[in-house]
């Protein structure tokens, strides 16, 4: 009712903490009275919590609703307000140029002194220095500097320059605005104009990110501050190629949660019910020298030898055979994961191979069948022939099925996201809006992806048959296929602590490349490496959690601050190319993990309206039911922006969210204590009563 009578966010929250009180009173009240029925606080205390419920769908249709509805108005002129505090909070250094952008998740989450005036805030902070985190020096600082804003006119200012961040703070406006950038967003810097440049503004830097937006600085020639400027961004965006250390490894922060501890490998298998008969956990790999790209720990048929293994490893690219990623708790159908076999254009063909997919089919006495799922085009595995690739024969592996995917590789995922960015930032063509999108192929590539982890999930469902999941090298669309799937399978993975897990094993352990796909410190932005294959894999997530909104204990604010730290080399979890990799430049006790952070402000990233189910989730794969995230896209345009700040009502829904929890826990326990002793009384014998 109260989503129907249009009743706003702000007023939903407020009659929340009324009902809380007026609990409260209740409650009171039938502590006076004899005659109080405690079943009735009870069932007061229960609907109240079905009323934050509702409450908080009706929160969600605003942020939808509000999302599509900015206008150019007082929206334009507040990017950013400064609280004028030195903080040391990674959260408030590293954020957003937004003051919205704490609404849907950005990075500057935590805002404080709200109740200060503008006029306040803008005085007490024009003269600090910029917030920096434990380990964060300045680097380099230049005043009267411009920033062009593409929406709101240039804005002059002071910029900072520190080994992590870009911070500039406005001197002419008030309230105040602020850019506070991670150099790892940073892809590309360049120089605008030269020594000749004439014309306002026609001098200076410009800034080219990963987060879908560029940034332009103006300098004044006589000042030759353009110089210096430059060369630390150089330095400090692209470490790694002048030899210093990502900025990861100095962070000195202390914080109430080891994140690292919190995947290990063999418990995660028995979390699965491994090992069981037809499946025994090894490490073989524990060196890494049967396959350097995978993890120590594999689930493997217990049929299969370690002799097996080795041999089916050189017979699949880069070693990585097929092993164990999630088995069905019930019928024992599993994903399996592996890479292309090397078959090359003579077809060659590996006894131990085909042996051990059936070893693997054997391992599932519910069926007699195996999938193969091939996430490529079938014209791409065709021509991986000629590179001594290619993809399993039917006649080699019998009772097995293969099925091509058609889902596209990392070069067109790259170009398709570089005209969504064009497409999202600065401005856009209302009145071709959905043209130019559809141009792009994002959403198509979001529609293959989302549609072939349903292939999976049915099969393994449905169907009850094991499937084997394989792109070319097996860490990228492999990793999208098996990742979503499991999300989709397994409710455990839809918790927060369970999709951290499933990022560290399914992504981190089994290698896919993250250093080399988002060039981790490196100024090579043109690389044929680099690709959003995480970050298409996150936006699957999300178009899931849209269809499925209680399901997912986590929020959207908890899967954009994973986006923007990917990049932002502010913690360990995402750096090099593997396990391997990690485990030899000590990134467990040299960094810290991202987990960490996320989990010491759980508030932060909770969905108020989860409600854990065993269901497996068929989300609809078709175009009708597939959007552009628009908060995480299009969150730096102010006309784009949800008018509301969505985040903080969810916030607050939470808390109150768990006072009613609690009071309606208290109450239910004094109904049955009451019960009981009624029920006492009523058994005294007649002899004791005369």
């Amino acid at each position: 009712k109260m989503a129907h009578h249009g009743m706003m966010p702000q007023q939903m929250a407020k009659n929340a903490q009324q009902n809380v009180h007026l609990l409260a009173s209740l409650s009171n009240e039938s502590g006076r009275s004899k005659r109080a029925d405690s079943m009735n606080d009870v069932q007061c205390s229960e609907g109240l919590v079905s009323a934050l419920q509702t409450s908080a769908d009706s929160v969600a249709t605003e942020s939808v609703a509000s999302a599509m509805s900015g206008s150019l108005n007082s929206k334009l002129g507040q990017e950013s307000i400064s609280s004028g505090k030195r903080s040391r909070s990674p959260s408030k250094s590293y954020c957003s140029s937004s003051s919205t952008s704490t609404d849907h998740g950005t990075f500057g989450r935590d805002v404080e002194s709200r109740g200060q005036s503008h006029k306040e805030a803008f005085s007490a902070s024009r003269h600090e220095d910029p917030p920096l985190l434990n380990g964060e020096t300045v680097q380099a600082s230049s005043r009267d500097v411009t920033y062009i804003c593409p929406y709101t006119g240039p804005t002059r200012g002071v910029l900072t320059v520190t080994n992590y961040k870009l911070y500039f703070r406005s001197i002419d406006r008030d309230p105040q605005f602020i850019l506070d950038v991670p150099l790892g967003m940073v892809s590309r810097i360049e120089k605008v104009g030269g020594a000749r440049s004439s014309g306002e503004n026609s001098y200076g830097i410009e800034l080219f990110c990963r987060d879908m937006r560029n940034l332009r600085f103006a300098h004044k020639q006589e000042n030759h501050s353009r110089r210096s400027v430059f060369e630390k961004l150089m330095q400090f965006a692209f470490p790694i190629t002048h030899g210093l250390q990502l900025f990861g490894f100095h962070l000195q922060e202390e914080y109430p949660v080891n994140g690292w501890a919190l995947y290990e490998q063999v418990a995660e298998f028995k979390r699965q019910g491994l090992p069981t008969e037809g499946w025994r956990i090894t490490k073989i790999n524990e060196n890494y020298e049967v396959c350097d790209s995978y993890p120590a720990v594999w689930a493997v048929p217990a049929a299969a030898s370690d002799e097996d293994l080795r041999m089916v490893a050189s017979f699949r690219s880069r070693n990585r055979l097929p092993v164990l990623s999630w088995i069905h708790p019930e019928s024992q159908a599993t994903i399996t994961r592996t890479s292309q076999p090397l078959v090359g254009v003579a077809g060659k063909r590996c006894r131990e191979d085909e042996k051990y997919i059936q070893y693997i089919m054997d391992a599932n006495a519910q069926s007699h069948k195996i999938f193969i799922f091939d996430a490529r085009p079938s014209v791409n595995a065709v021509a991986n022939k000629a590179k001594g690739g290619g993809y399993e024969s039917e006649d080699a592996y019998q009772n097995a099925e293969l099925v091509f995917l058609g889902i596209h590789n990392i070069h067109v995922m790259r170009e398709s996201l570089r005209k969504l960015k064009e497409l999202c930032f600065p401005t856009f063509d209302d009145f071709r809006w959905l043209s130019n999108l559809e141009a792009t192929h994002w959403l198509d590539h979001i529609r293959s992806v989302l549609s072939g982890a349903l292939r999976v999930v049915d099969k393994v469902e449905n169907n009850k048959t094991s499937v084997l999941v394989h792109c070319s090298d097996g860490w990228d669309r492999t990793s999208q296929l098996t990742g979503l799937s499991m999300l989709m399978l397994d409710p455990y993975y839809r918790t927060l602590e369970g999709f951290e897990i499933l990022v560290e094993k399914e992504w981190l352990s089994f290698g896919h490349k993250f250093k080399h796909r988002l060039g981790h410190g490196e100024d090579r932005h043109s690389d044929a490496d680099r690709s959003p294959i995480f970050h298409q894999f996150i936006d699957c997530v999300w178009q899931v959690t849209q269809q499925f909104e209680t399901a997912f204990e986590f929020n959207e604010n908890f899967l954009i601050t994973i986006l923007d730290h990917q990049s932002s080399c502010l913690f360990g979890t995402f750096l090099a190319n593997s396990e391997k990799e990690r485990v030899k430049e000590e990134i467990k006790l040299k960094t810290k993990s991202l987990w960490s952070y996320i989990n010491g402000k759980k508030e932060n990233f909770i969905n108020p309206r989860y409600y854990p189910t065993k269901h497996v989730l068929f989300p609809l794969a078709s175009m009708r039911h597939i959007s552009l995230w628009l908060n995480y896209y299009c969150r730096w345009n102010p006309r784009m922006r949800p008018q509301e700040p969505i985040q903080l009502r969810f916030e607050e829904l939470v808390v109150l969210k768990s006072q009613l929890e609690k009071r309606r826990d208290e109450l239910q326990k004094e109904f049955i204590a009451k019960t009981n002793r009624s029920m006492s009384s009523s058994m005294i014998s007649p002899s004791v009563l005369g």
